[in-house]
């Protein structure tokens, strides 16, 4: 015979473990909207070319930043740069140099914490003080806001847009920051980019010149990605920043 207790205490943790997963899918996964909605890339009207946003996270990189756009010069390509503010910090005049090029900036945090699990007022410290340096240092206002890891919940996309900020995901990636061969990123992301153009989809990017735990991380297999992929899709594709799906 089932004990009523014994049965009760497991269709408990069941549900617990129902809603454990059903959080931390929100708070995580890019593509979910529960707990508000964040910018991920749009669709293409039929017969229109497709539309690649390429954005690079947790820069600037004294090291690798440069030859990155070095690489987007010679193709005449714009890209979006969520860059960590300490990093900001420490590099101003490679920040301008972004912004020169006619590249887009945006806030990914003061130190990359995860913010799912960040409490309201740091959240709110991490972002503003961010966003600040930001401005301070490029003289333009910052519009848009990719949270680290794509953690996020309520109220970090509530901050975010008090703050003045689109809250941004994303629907391509790799584990390019741990990835050595160029070759095996571009494969994978090509997969996907393929994948969302056949579903009518623009695909939004990210790669990594930077890393929140090195500002000066090796990040040259994903430079040399990003220079495979527009060599690949620059005669097919539209290159954007963000600001055009806005």
């Amino acid at each position: 015979m089932l004990n009523p207790l014994a049965t009760g205490i497991s269709a408990g943790v069941g549900v617990l473990g129902l809603a454990a997963g059903g959080c931390a899918y929100a708070a995580m996964w890019p593509a979910s909207q529960i707990f508000g909605c964040a910018l991920i890339a749009p669709r293409v009207m039929p017969g229109q070319p497709g539309e690649l946003a390429l954005t690079f996270d947790d820069g600037p990189n004294p090291a690798w930043t440069p030859q990155l756009l070095d690489l987007l010069a010679g193709y005449e390509v714009r890209a979006t740069f969520f860059l960590i503010g300490r990093y900001a910090q420490r590099e101003p005049e490679l920040v301008r140099r972004i912004v020169a090029a006619g590249h887009l900036i945006g806030n990914h945090s003061w130190s990359h914490p995860n913010l799912a699990v960040t409490s309201a007022h740091r959240v709110e410290e991490e972002l503003t003080r961010t966003r600040d340096k930001l401005e301070q240092i490029a003289g333009l206002p910052i519009r848009w806001f990719r949270p680290p890891f794509g953690g996020r919940r309520p109220a970090v996309l509530r901050i975010a847009r008090d703050l003045g900020m689109t809250p941004v995901i994303w629907n391509a990636i790799t584990t390019d920051w741990r990835e050595p061969s160029a070759d095996r990123i571009t494969e994978r992301l090509r997969t996907t980019i393929d994948g969302n153009q056949r579903r009518g989809w623009a695909t939004n990017i990210v790669l990594h010149d930077g890393g929140h735990l090195e500002p000066s991380a090796d990040r040259g297999p994903s430079v040399a990605a990003a220079g495979k992929l527009i060599a690949r899709y620059l005669s097919t594709h539209r290159f954007v920043t963000l600001d055009a799906w806005k």
